[in-house]
């Protein structure tokens, strides 16, 4: 070894210099080590332009990690919770019978969602790369990534006009008295039960407040007749995507050259101090002190104000008849799949499964973190709170139920406008009815910037991973990121028609159905068959250093769900959502789906798992021999896969004085280089 180094160095030490550093670059915790891990003294070389210009050292493009684990975990629970657990969860609890809900909800979870989870998160820690590049460790599974991405597009393509509705009912909300109350004069004939619709049903201020002035569905047929675009909203839309485009270039990687002084300050609820700050100036002076003040504010304020509506809604006469419903299962419901596809759809929807938030979010966390902690906080804290927000939707429900002389389950329409009935008719009837209203709509918009935060940044990090260039060229990204929300905005623009609830109905639907589900049980089963789930594991463990007792004993109950009971209840629940599918029409209110919007529905979701199969067949036709061979080796990882497990073993505590060997030329050696080779040496054989 010292003859070969001594040789090859010796031979040529100033013109292979340049090609030996390329070659021998390792990063190690942010900084490059070239030369196997020695930094040769700078020499002064002959400049041709200048004899006091100094040489440019070649900018690093690094990926960045989060400052500490409270804040990856914050903003982990900031993408999670969210407005599936304030609007989502309430509504699919409604059609679905109330707590016959509850069941396959929590089944979902414990058996599926929370071994998912933390199957997201480990493998985005420890491949420390996007949802398309990390499947390095698989390459024949690379579609799974393509079809996460598509997943997140629909589901930004629509996230974002709630977060447009919430816009308008703010702004409505500094009206006094709110243009949804009883106390309003054009309201005060609805009050007193005189005006009807066309079918003879009572409606309530709210009701026409929503369906009449913000989206206008009266004035439309159906899904074949959007009508014109509602410029209101269409103006809310642009300002939530400007907004979002802003949050994003001041995302948790920095923009500029990454120097040794970089820090990384972290908001989840707004997302607008997110940024790498250069403080190599006045390093004494901390911006990140009132981004986590900030932190500490909003991911307490929902909390207060949920509790607020809660006590509010059990004054209300009528309310226990609603809470009544939210809790007593009916169930025959069971036997229905539509049941267990919106239980499970809501899971990997209010957890971000499969859309590649989560491991991009994962991605940028240090090797070192403790994700089954995070795994279990996270997602205890995601559900609980969803279960806690349906007592304020159901007492309200219960309420109008009484008013109107129906059963709680005949009260209003199902279907996403729900929580935007019920949560204003509760407002309203609140003492300071203005201030709440301003308060709970401000609420509902900080978790809607934080999740959709989240899906965006799995779309751009897929991206800048396999495009790095981008990364370290700021306008390059500016225009990307641009461009991203444009498109998005002239797409929404069709969901802010007077027919836009249709296919934002459709879209909502089938973009987390049986398309996500797919996705998610050949990432199970990828990773459980194909990489090794011994190996995962250990890989897990290999994360976790010190790992604690209890630590082990969960991983065997993940392991169990990994290998049998996750991709069983998957494929059950698949099988019965194929049989079921014919059978059920889709609906909002009185409105039936016709048979080719359904079948366009059909055609998203079969989009987005079909980038598996398409990718498959790319990846066994780039390997050589025999069908058998090829397949073998698309499933073995490539040697990069462990290159982040190398560049984190070594830690400031941990370094080890290299040793250096003398030859003609001289070269350091760290127990890097050892450690590369025996990964290189067992991958080759």
């Amino acid at each position: 070894m010292q003859d070969t180094t001594g040789k090859a160095a010796s031979g040529n030490p100033a013109g292979d210099s340049g090609a030996t550093a390329e070659q021998n670059k390792v990063h190690m915790n942010g900084n490059a080590v070239t030369q196997n891990g020695f930094n040769p003294p700078s020499i002064p070389t002959p400049q041709p332009q200048s004899e006091c210009q100094l040489p440019t050292p070649t900018p690093i493009v690094q990926r960045e990690q989060w400052g500490g684990k409270y804040e990856f975990l914050l903003s982990c629970i900031g993408y999670c919770v969210g407005l599936g657990n304030v609007w989502r969860f309430p509504y699919l609890c409604y059609r679905n019978g109330g707590g016959v809900f509850l069941i396959p909800y929590f089944i979902m979870l414990i058996v599926t969602g929370v071994p998912l989870f933390l199957m997201e998160l480990s493998l985005g820690q420890y491949g420390a790369a996007g949802p398309i590049t990390v499947w390095k460790c698989c390459p024949l599974l690379k579609g799974i990534g393509i079809g996460m991405l598509c997943v997140s597009t629909l589901v930004c393509l629509y996230y974002n006009v709630i977060i447009a509705w919430t816009f308008y009912y703010l702004g409505s909300s500094f009206q006094s008295p709110l243009p949804w109350s009883c106390e309003a004069l054009a309201n005060a004939a609805i009050c007193n039960n005189t005006a009807n619709n066309s079918t003879g049903k009572v409606l309530t201020p709210t009701e026409i407040f929503w369906n009449e002035q913000v989206l206008g569905v009266v004035g439309s047929k159906g899904l074949h007749d959007p009508g014109p675009v509602r410029w209101p909203l269409a103006l809310c839309l642009l300002a939530a995507w400007i907004i979002i485009f802003l949050c994003m270039l001041k995302g948790i990687r920095s923009s500029g050259k990454v120097t040794q002084h970089n820090v990384l300050i972290v908001s989840t609820a707004t997302n607008s101090c997110v940024a790498s700050a250069r403080i190599s100036c006045w390093p004494h002076v901390c911006p990140c002190c009132l981004c986590f003040q900030v932190v500490y504010v909003t991911a307490t304020f929902p909390y207060f104000v949920l509790i607020v509506l809660i006590i509010r809604g059990a004054t209300l006469e009528g309310s226990l008849q609603g809470v009544a419903f939210y809790l007593t299962p009916d169930w025959s419901r069971l036997a229905n799949a539509q049941v267990w596809n919106d239980a499970a759809s809501q899971i990997f929807y209010s957890l971000g499964i499969g859309v590649g938030g989560l491991l991009s979010m994962a991605s940028y966390n240090k090797f070192d973190n403790n994700v089954i902690r995070d795994t279990i906080v996270i997602t205890t804290g995601n559900c609980c709170t969803s279960f806690f927000a349906g007592f304020a939707i159901f007492s309200v429900l219960g309420h109008m139920a009484y008013r109107k002389g129906v059963p709680v389950g005949e009260v209003a329409d199902t279907g996403p406008g729900l929580a935007f009935v019920a949560y204003p008719e509760a407002l309203a009837l609140l003492p300071g009815s203005v201030f709440w209203s301003i308060m709970f709509f401000l609420m509902l918009f900080m978790l809607g910037v934080d999740t959709l935060f989240g899906n965006m940044e799995g779309i751009t990090t897929a991206v800048l991973d396999e495009f790095p260039h981008l990364r370290g060229n700021p306008l390059q990204k500016s225009l990307f990121l641009g461009a991203l929300c444009f498109f998005f905005y002239l797409m929404g623009l069709l969901l802010v028609t007077n027919g836009g609830i249709y296919w934002f109905t459709l879209i909502d639907s089938f973009s987390t159905s049986f398309g996500l589900i797919i996705i998610t049980l050949f990432m199970c089963i990828g990773i459980s068959f194909f990489y090794g789930v011994n190996q995962f594991c250990q890989d897990i463990l290999d994360m976790i250093r010190h790992c604690p007792p209890w630590c082990g004993k969960v991983l065997i109950y993940f392991k169990a769900c990994w290998v049998f009971c996750t991709p069983f209840l998957l494929l059950f629940i698949l099988t019965y959502i194929f049989i079921e599918m014919y059978r059920t029409s889709l609906r909002y209110g009185d409105y039936v789906y016709p048979l080719w919007g359904k079948a366009l529905g059909v055609c998203m979701g079969a989009t987005c798992c079909l980038q598996i199969l398409i990718w498959a067949i790319v990846a066994i036709t780039k390997e050589t021999g025999t069908l058998k061979e090829r397949f073998q080796k698309s499933i073995r990882p490539l040697n990069s896969w462990r290159q982040n497990t190398l560049n984190s073993t070594v830690t400031a505590e941990e370094h080890v004085e290299p040793e250096q060997v003398d030859a003609p030329y001289t070269v350091t050696l760290t127990d890097m280089d050892i450690t590369a080779m025996t990964w290189d040496m067992g991958s080759q054989a």
